[in-house]
């Protein structure tokens, strides 16, 4: 068996269309701002892209940068001030950050209506409660992926591997919402392997790359890897062993090319979501 490729890069070209679209009827122009400590390479890239995207689809974007030596309270200052600027209708502060400054601090600081990258513990209380808000980009970029690759998801069993705030969790809760039957499991989780063969849907966000193999596949499945790693050979490789699991999987997202799109695209709908939001009060 081939897997069929689920290509997140067109799949994310067509939200970003849909996107500009509904911008180009709103009658305002939805803020975003981006908020960057430190000058760490890849984040600096990241934040390019979001740049460029979000001014792609007519949001007003704007990129605070501030020095690797900036303090907690200096940050909070700036989250504080976004907050109650009328302009800026999301606000995003990039990950990781020094290590001078608590994460959750600022996390939880944010704004929760302006919490477009949905990690205030408002937001993923709603989740958890099945409630309307705004939700993590990476698990909501992965329910749109499975959605346009026809993936079925009511019975479904679903392991998601890893467990962070950012990815797992709220992956588990959203697929939890489309009555699938989750597993999340983790570094603790006995006979990994073995649940990952019961699973129709394989969601890998564990951050070690090639860790499922094809022989963890059941014939037939769904792969989708979220992980993001820089091999040996300096290329991106996902969490999955692509060849491998490819050659048993029905379907699988490729890295780069598969979630990756999709978190940018869906930060700028949770942008406007946001924006939409606040205006109806």
């Amino acid at each position: 068996m081939t897997a069929r490729i689920i290509d997140g890069r067109a799949v994310a070209a067509a939200l970003r269309a849909e996107i500009a679209a509904r911008v180009a009827g709103l009658g305002f122009q939805p803020g975003l701002a981006v908020v960057l400590v430190g000058d760490d390479p890849a984040s600096a890239v990241y934040v390019r892209n979001k740049d460029r995207a979000a001014g792609a689809v007519g949001l007003a974007a704007r990129t605070l940068r501030l020095a690797a030596a900036t303090s907690q309270a200096e940050l909070l200052a700036v989250v504080r001030t976004l907050n109650d600027d009328p302009a800026v209708d999301g606000i995003l502060v990039q990950m990781p950050l020094p290590r001078q400054i608590d994460s959750t601090a600022i996390l939880d600081a944010i704004d929760p209506a302006k919490d477009v990258d949905g990690l205030h513990p408002l937001n993923a209380g709603l989740l958890a409660a099945g409630r309307p808000g705004l939700a993590p980009c990476t698990p909501r970029g992965v329910m749109k992926l499975l959605e346009h690759a026809g993936i079925g998801l009511r019975g479904a069993r679903a392991v998601v591997l890893g467990r962070s705030v950012l990815v797992g969790r709220p992956m588990a809760a959203l697929l939890t919402a489309a009555d699938a039957t989750v597993t999340l499991a983790h570094s603790r989780t006995r006979d990994l392997a073995d649940e990952c063969r019961r699973a129709d849907i394989v969601v890998a966000a564990v951050g070690r790359p090639g860790m499922v193999a094809g022989d963890w596949v059941r014939p037939g499945a769904t792969v989708i890897d979220v992980g993001i790693n820089r091999g040996a050979d300096g290329k991106l490789v996902g969490d999955a062993d692509f060849a491998a699991c490819a050659a048993v999987a029905g379907a699988i997202t490729p890295v780069p090319g598969g979630v990756g799109p999709m978190t940018i695209a869906c930060l700028l709908e949770n942008t406007v979501l946001a924006a939409v939001a606040r205006r109806r009060g």
